[in-house]
């Protein structure tokens, strides 16, 4: 009886901050509001909020749960908020498993905007740019080279491919993080981000988080979620233990050698203090749940692609052998001098426009009043880039969904020869051949798929070195094939939480002996 009253009460006041918020913003022009509250259980979310534009405009309020949220759907909307007015919208809300993930020390992707979140972001940045900057490659490439030897072992057979992609990509963030690509751990590591991520995105927690009175009522979701907490903190706690018995000062041999030397050198701003070892413990948790499966995604949608336009595959691959020499296993080219392979840039960019890597970003909040388009936002209102739909607008792109690399240049209809040669021109009726592609005028191709402004992805450029890399060498060694014609669905899962997954499917490696050998234009 005593829960049935409390139960009663939370819910009434509950009720009573919603009336009093809604009669607080009475004099404001606000976005239009959507009816309803249970739009988070919309399968394929962002194709969803892209379809409410049709009668709302780009920018409207929906209510998720206790609060309503601010939605923008269009790549004007995201940069005047994230980019001209950065300064307004770089918070980000304070909920309950946002607040359990970093009760220890603040994250950076998840926790609130301040001058130490600020050295916080410069220091793990440092790390990747500065810290590892002469082996990163290197590394990379030697990790993926062992990845295609493993792949060439079960050549002929179907491969799950997406898992072989999240371990390859856990054990580079493992090998620049720690200098230790040992199989075990990386398979502990990789493990422990899976179960994170899965007991982050249950239903369980998602309800949680829109409704946070729930959290005084017993949770087996929540526990699960804690004790997948409490499993990651073990982890990292132990390499910096074994990081600082053996690091020599003035020498890094990974990222996390350089952060603990750097982090008490750091100062942030006004002299507030210096960043502490959690904040250290907190960037390597970043680094593994920022840079394992979005990477590992992106990979898996650019296979699932190549799989249904085997011309762009041949394409690429007839690149390759251009600049590289037909079947030179070991030759590459570095990533400094990607432009000489322009159709393989061309290929990742329209994957992540049409697959961005967390595809509504993570919500952001404003800091203080402003405005977007005209409408008013309110202090601590949250505010929801829909990356995906912005990639998908219809008045900048014209047939949005359509897989045709050769938009990005500019919908010419030639694929640009390298280093000055002449282009090729391409067939008539095949993707790149394209006279209906061309952008909207006045568009700019740039694509939004690892957001902008304060809060853009501090591992974008491993993440695109990654993506480079490991399609040059697994198509110079390789031809990808459907299994028995079975073609993988292009449809996302419908329900796919943070990351935008691919549905489960399989691919055939088939390996490459000389030049032109491919699957051929249809």
């Amino acid at each position: 009886m005593v829960l049935v009253w409390l139960l009663l009460l939370l819910t009434l006041l509950a009720g009573a901050r919603l009336l009093w918020g809604q009669w607080k913003l009475r004099n404001l022009h606000l976005p239009p509001l959507v009816p309803g509250f249970l739009h988070l259980l919309q399968p394929n979310l962002p194709i969803y909020l892209l379809g409410l534009t049709q009668r709302l405009g780009p920018i409207y309020r929906l209510r998720l749960g206790l609060q309503d949220v601010v939605v923008l759907n269009s790549k004007r909307t995201i940069e005047e908020a994230l980019v001209r007015k950065w300064v307004d919208f770089a918070g980000r809300p304070q909920i309950p498993s946002y607040k359990l993930a970093s009760q220890h020390c603040p994250d950076i992707s998840l926790g609130d905007y301040s001058l130490f979140w600020k050295a916080h972001k410069k220091l793990t940045r440092s790390a990747l740019l500065l810290g590892v900057r002469s082996s990163m490659e290197p590394r990379v490439e030697q990790l993926t080279q062992e990845f295609c030897e493993r792949m060439r072992a079960q050549a002929g057979t179907p491969v799950t491919i997406q898992k072989e992609f999240s371990v390859l990509t856990c054990s580079i963030i493992c090998c620049l993080t720690f200098g230790d690509k040992e199989d075990t751990l990386v398979h502990a590591l990789h493990d422990c981000v899976q179960d994170l991520m899965k007991t982050w995105e249950h239903w369980s927690i998602q309800i949680l988080d829109m409704v946070p009175f729930l959290r005084f009522f017993p949770s087996p979701g929540l526990r699960r979620l804690k004790q997948a907490i409490e499993n990651r903190d073990h982890l990292v706690e132990k390499q910096l233990r074994r990081h600082k018995e053996s690091m020599v000062a003035g020498q890094w041999r990974d990222m996390l050698d350089y952060m603990l030397q750097e982090a008490g050198r750091q100062r942030v701003e006004e002299g507030q203090g210096q960043l502490l070892e959690g904040h250290v413990h907190m960037s390597v948790v970043d680094l593994f749940i920022g840079g394992t499966e979005t990477t590992a995604n992106t990979l898996s949608w650019a296979v699932v692609y190549l799989l249904h336009h085997p011309e762009i595959q041949w394409r690429l691959q007839e690149e390759l052998d251009r600049e590289l020499g037909p079947g030179a296993a070991g030759s590459r080219v570095p990533y400094k001098d990607r432009a000489r392979l322009p159709l393989l840039n061309a290929t990742i960019a329209e994957v992540l426009r049409l697959r961005p890597v967390v595809p509504l970003a993570l919500p952001h909040r404003a800091t203080r009043p402003s405005s977007i388009f005209g409408y008013d936002i309110p202090e601590g209102t949250v505010v929801i880039p829909n990356l995906q739909g912005a990639h998908l607008d219809e008045t900048v792109w014209e047939q949005p969904h359509e897989f045709r690399p050769g938009v990005w240049w500019g919908g010419c209809p030639w694929h640009g020869g390298s280093r000055g040669q002449a282009p090729v021109a391409a067939e008539p009726g095949s993707v790149l051949w394209s006279p209906d592609r061309f952008l909207a005028p006045g568009a700019n191709p740039s694509a939004l798929a690892f957001g902008c402004g304060a809060r853009v992805c501090l591992g974008e450029p491993l993440a695109r070195l990654e993506l480079f890399v490991v399609l040059v060498q697994l198509l110079q060694a390789f031809t990808l094939l459907p299994p028995e014609g079975a073609l993988p669905s292009l449809q996302p899962h419908p329900h796919s939480g943070i990351n935008l997954k691919v549905q489960p499917f399989q691919v055939r490696l088939q390996p490459r002996g000389g030049r032109g050998e491919g699957p051929g234009p249809r």
